[in-house]
């Protein structure tokens, strides 16, 4: 059956692929998009598949384009959007930190909780959010973006059961590391501010990252979760990240000094 999805962050990376994947498969699709320029590029590659694919422009930290959001009528809210700030938690500006959590956290609850509250009014919907595998474990250097997503595990674990009773499903999908540019640019986004000052700890290794993943393998995870009856509550690729996730986690239970 056909459903009815607005995805954030669909100008690149996971959105970009779920967005035209959906609407290859006939779904209803709108697609969020951060600036104007993106909005016209997507457009351009939906009409080169002679693709029904509507893309507005959605910067989630803009309240114009988060209330025109909140207009539609969705059944699934794709809560993608997102940022990543490198650096060691003891030099990141905090001008940095909070820019992460604005994104990834805060205007992401706020247009869930503006859809949450049209599906629990029709007692139906569902929100999958884009966690990550950094937010169930351990990132050195990478401190911010890995606490926006354990806030993300925090939000959507008292969600899914607080909106169960109502017939509103939230569940997680937790990509590892995946060739779509978003760990590459977000490793690189230290050096930015890095000699602006006098820095007390040595800086992040610079190291090429040559063993990401083809995204193609989430953005098919993704699409499975937006259109199964009943999706499980985490999905997390690839499989050797979920093994590693369950390791770790273990780990630390074990954890000294």
């Amino acid at each position: 059956m056909s459903k009815r999805v607005l995805i954030t962050g669909a100008a690149s990376g996971f959105g970009r692929g779920v967005a035209l994947g959906l609407a290859r498969k006939g779904h209803d699709v709108i697609a969020g998009c951060q600036i104007w320029p993106q909005v016209w590029e997507l457009r351009q590659a939906a009409k080169a598949e002679d693709l029904t694919l509507r893309i507005v422009k959605l910067d989630v930290l803009n309240e114009i384009d988060r209330a025109n959001a909140l207009t539609l009528e969705i059944d699934i809210l794709f809560n993608n959007a997102g940022i990543m700030e490198s650096g060691p938690m003891v030099e990141i500006p905090m001008s940095v930190f909070r820019s992460v959590f604005e994104t990834n956290v805060f205007a992401a609850l706020e247009l869930a909780q503006g859809f949450a509250r049209q599906m629990v009014r029709r007692g139906s919907g569902r929100i999958v959010w884009t966690s990550s595998v950094a937010g169930l474990v351990k990132v050195p250097f990478d401190g911010a973006y890995a606490a926006s997503k354990h806030a993300v595990e925090g939000i959507c674990s008292a969600m899914h059961e607080e909106l169960k009773p109502y017939g509103v499903e939230v569940v997680t999908v937790n990509p590892g590391a995946y060739r779509t540019g978003f760990n590459d640019t977000g490793m690189e986004s230290m050096d930015q501010w890095w000699g602006q000052g006098e820095r007390v700890v040595e800086h992040w290794p610079v190291r090429e990252l040559d063993k990401q993943h083809d995204p193609a393998e989430m953005i098919d995870a993704i699409i499975a979760v937006i259109e199964a009856e009943r999706p499980p509550y985490r999905t997390v690729r690839p499989e050797s990240a979920e093994a590693m996730v369950k390791r770790e986690q273990d780990e630390v239970w074990k954890r000294g000094l």
